[in-house]
């Protein structure tokens, strides 16, 4: 289980990355996806809490009206993964 945790959380970060070094993604989107990133990363909270806190997040990013629909989509994808983990604890 710590395993498939370890692994959701390589694979969002990969995504976080990927955005955050995307220069056609205005900077208030990429730095709210740095924001998720640091949730999902630190704290000393279960790794449902920080799955939580980030795709609340992630759902605020989403609904933002200057976010490109190719990074919405992806933005998707990273809550839907992430959501893997709340299930899981």
């Amino acid at each position: 289980m710590a395993n498939n945790v370890d692994k959701v959380t390589a694979e969002c970060v990969a995504m976080f990355d990927r955005i955050i070094n995307d220069d056609s993604v205005p900077r208030n989107i990429r730095r709210s996806i740095g924001d998720a990133k640091t949730i999902l990363l630190g704290g000393d909270v279960s790794p449902a809490v920080k799955a939580t806190s980030a795709i609340r997040l992630l759902d605020e990013i989403s609904n933002d009206p200057n976010i490109p629909l190719h990074i919405r989509t992806l933005v998707w994808g990273i809550a839907s993964q992430l959501e893997t983990i709340s299930v899981d604890k």
